[in-house]
């Protein structure tokens, strides 16, 4: 694999540095705002979920470097990366970092601002819609309801190297209490665990929904239960990027009126 790198620039201006999530991989989920950034960046640094057809409202002239990062997967680490946007900033380009679903939302965003801010250089930030809230819409059901659930509490399955991780059976007590929807980011290959640990809070009848690729064409999802969700996620195939809704809000899905016991993943509605 050959190492990203970047030709010499123009140093006689001073460059700028964008964070854009660029949504869950549909186009059309593009604020105004994450399109007019993407159309006037000379360099933009992509990474690995970002679909094609977003990368392709670039500039023809924009370099383009690819910077994936996925869990499982050979990732660029994440130095290099900070490296490449310092140096293409210091050398007058107008660089876009170009993030799946929302820069601030498990995307290292926020460390990504803190190293630049530190080398003196002020960082604009335009929000994408994350994937948890586009995998469930896309499935007609809303992540908060004034019936069902009081809030929504958006978690990572994939601790930091060293990090002890989330307590589950303390979440699972406080959804429970509280009436919390809550949405799982990279839980899949931790789903063991996380649901043994979350059903000592939460009953295993408590409806779930996995949503693999929210938003494009391809997407997939299987609907089940607390409970069967480690077996469902075996039996149906679904793998990353995936999200898990686990909430009262799931049964807002008209096809959860599935004959009981079903858990095969289902082709979701375009």
């Amino acid at each position: 694999m050959t190492t990203p790198s970047l030709p010499p620039a123009n140093t006689a201006r001073a460059g700028s540095c964008t964070l854009v999530g660029a949504g869950p991989g549909d186009p059309e989920l593009l604020t105004v705002k994450a399109l007019k950034a993407i159309q006037a960046a000379t360099v933009l640094l992509v990474d690995d979920l970002v679909s094609d057809a977003i990368v392709a409202h670039a500039a023809p002239t924009a370099r383009i470097v690819y910077v994936g990062k996925r869990g499982g997967c050979k990732s660029t680490p994440q130095a290099f990366i900070e490296k490449l946007m310092l140096s293409a900033v210091q050398e007058g380009e107008n660089v876009v970092r170009l993030k799946g679903g929302d820069p601030f939302i498990f995307g290292r965003g926020g460390e990504e601002v803190e190293h630049l801010r530190e080398a003196g250089i002020e960082v604009q930030v335009v929000n994408g819609i994350t994937a948890g809230l586009a995998g469930i819409t896309s499935l007609g059901a809303p992540l908060t309801h004034r019936d069902h659930a009081h809030g929504v509490v958006f978690i990572t399955g994939h601790a930091k190297p060293g990090d002890s991780g989330t307590d589950w059976r303390q979440l699972a007590a406080t959804a429970r209490d509280a009436r919390l929807t809550l949405v799982v980011y990279m839980g899949v290959s931790g789903v063991d665990h996380i649901s043994a640990e979350l059903m000592h809070g939460l009953p295993s009848a408590t409806p779930v929904a996995v949503i693999q690729h929210a938003s494009l064409p391809r997407q997939r999802h299987a609907l089940t239960t607390l409970g069967a969700l480690a077996q469902c996620i075996k039996d149906s195939g679904l793998g990353s990027p995936s999200v898990i809704v686990v909430g009262d809000v799931v049964r807002g899905v008209q096809a959860m009126q599935a004959p009981q016991g079903s858990t095969a993943a289902q082709a979701a509605v375009a």
